[in-house]
């Protein structure tokens, strides 16, 4: 059979979601119970970075060690790729000498062409369309703190970039409320938002937030766009997440940033300090997530 690739959030259906949701309760409850589980013996993850990390290479490669596997990085810097070497090759190659894939690159097409040549499933660690990991992880963090998101909100506040993009999918996924709120000349396509009932888009940051469960945001410049840094400082300048903005969403609400942050920019020290803030175990949960997918992608489903 073909192997099961993670390159968008849509290649997994609800019910595959929920599997792995329940198999992150699993395994971070035996990380945080110091038992060993290592269903990855000697399995090899090989993580290929175009575009570079800090949680996304600290994530997966703990979390393949803790598995019981090795993790190899490879920079396409010191590879062959950066010689010209078809992306074909390199996939027809690698995915013959290891037993699963995380690319972290710029286009998606690159990692959808590396996917069709993968003896292996391949998963992606982020790219300029989409950023599946992490929106696992948020939706996962969001379950352990408030139980389902099903109908709730959740507001976007910023750049509509490849998280915002990534949250669209699971708006439709997942059966919640998506709304958001970017600067004109920075909103989500129009092809993207068409027959779409689950999203909401608002031309002020305040009334996107009025009565929502999570608000969460990320940096205005996103890595690749530095030289657009200046406009866009006065562009986002009134898409700040501030005590002001989590006022106006529900007493509960949980705030989320897929870090790294600006404190001062996208959102205030206030917020992502203060009691609401979800930050740090969203950050956690990569690791236990991304351990759950790659345990269901190397080994399937366990009775």
């Amino acid at each position: 059979m073909p192997p099961k690739h993670f390159l968008q959030l849509n290649d997994f259906t609800r019910s595959e979601f929920d599997y792995l949701f329940e198999r992150t309760r699993w395994i971070k409850a035996k990380f945080k119970n110091y038992e060993l589980y290592q269903p990855l013996r000697d399995r090899t993850l090989a993580m290929v970075f175009e575009k570079s990390s800090t949680r996304t290479r600290v994530s997966f490669e703990a979390g393949m060690n803790q598995l019981g596997g090795i993790a190899i990085n490879l920079n396409t810097r010191d590879t062959q790729l950066a010689r010209g070497e078809p992306i074909e090759d390199v996939a027809r190659v690698i995915s013959r000498m290891v037993d699963v894939v995380m690319i972290r690159t710029f286009e998606q097409a690159i990692i959808q062409r590396f996917a069709e040549y993968s003896r292996v499933p391949v998963i992606n660690g982020l790219t300029d369309e989409y950023h599946p990991c992490q929106i696992l992880a948020d939706i996962y963090t969001y379950v352990e703190q408030r139980g389902s998101i099903t109908a709730k909100t959740v507001c976007w506040i910023g750049d509509s970039n490849n998280v915002c993009r990534t949250w669209l999918q699971a708006a439709t996924i997942f059966g919640f409320n998506l709304h958001v709120s970017s600067p004109p000349g920075y909103e989500l396509d129009r092809k993207e938002t068409l027959g779409n009932d689950n999203l909401r888009c608002f031309a002020d940051p305040h009334d996107a937030a009025r009565g929502a469960d999570l608000v969460t945001t990320d940096v205005w410049t996103s890595m690749g766009f530095e030289d657009e840094a200046t406009a866009r400082l006065a562009a986002f300048e009134d898409w700040q997440v501030n005590a002001d903005i989590m006022k106006l969403a529900r007493g509960d609400a949980l705030f989320m940033h897929c870090l790294p942050a600006h404190r001062g920019e996208e959102v205030t020290a206030e917020v992502i300090d203060g009691p609401q803030s979800a930050v740090w175990e969203e950050a956690e949960n990569r690791l236990h997530a991304q351990k759950a997918l790659l345990e269901y992608l190397v080994n399937g489903k366990i009775a």
